[in-house]
């Protein structure tokens, strides 16, 4: 309840200061396990990358926000789970498995802090993909959060990882860079049409 509150609000926010609208919904699959892997830009990225998407996306958070008193009520009601600060612990990712295997969309940052997909990105999103099955959806967040000029979401068509299975350690960091490369490519390109 408080989620779809939540999105509601997000998306009249969104549209109305940064005329937010998205391209490619119809790549997202209506079910099934989805990872969707997205350059990050900034704090607002979980939010706006969710909000005009009707499945709920769960999120990865700092450990840190949920031990203030607001925030520790309101995240785990809006989809987002602690993740510790310098790693991703053994029971988030079980957590995380444990989402996609009941069908649900997990939503992930690769770079892990914010720089536009112009970092390396962290084997987190693949391993997850690899393991679970689920299908990753690229999506490229352009724009800059300036107010009243326009920002779009793009969800790309799904990467393609199944090459990568039981590859290994080098196996992931192939595939965590072909999700980097579609993720800057489709940045690339719709940054150069505004």
């Amino acid at each position: 309840m408080l989620y779809r509150f939540f999105r509601s609000l997000f998306r009249v926010i969104f549209r109305i200061l940064f005329r937010l609208r998205a391209e490619g919904m119809e790549n997202i699959p209506r079910t099934g396990p989805v990872i969707l892997c997205a350059n990050h830009t900034s704090n607002g990225d979980p939010p706006l990358l969710g909000c005009l998407m009707e499945r709920k996306v769960h999120y990865m958070a700092k450990a840190e926000l949920f031990e203030m008193p607001v925030l520790s009520y309101i995240l785990p009601r809006i989809a987002a789970f602690p993740v510790k600060r310098g790693g991703v612990s053994k029971e988030s990712i079980r957590l995380s498995l444990d989402l996609l295997k009941e069908g649900s969309v997990l939503g992930i940052f690769p770079e892990g802090t914010r720089s536009n997909a112009g970092g390396m990105g962290k084997k987190g999103a693949a391993s997850l993909a690899i393991k679970s099955g689920a299908t990753v959806i690229p999506a490229a967040i352009v724009g800059g959060y300036k107010l009243f000029r326009p920002m779009k979401v793009v969800y790309g068509p799904p990467v393609d990882l199944s090459e990568f299975a039981g590859s290994g350690s080098e196996g992931l960091e192939q595939a965590t860079e072909k999700i980097m490369n579609t993720i800057r490519a489709m940045v690339k390109q719709h940054e150069s049409k505004r």
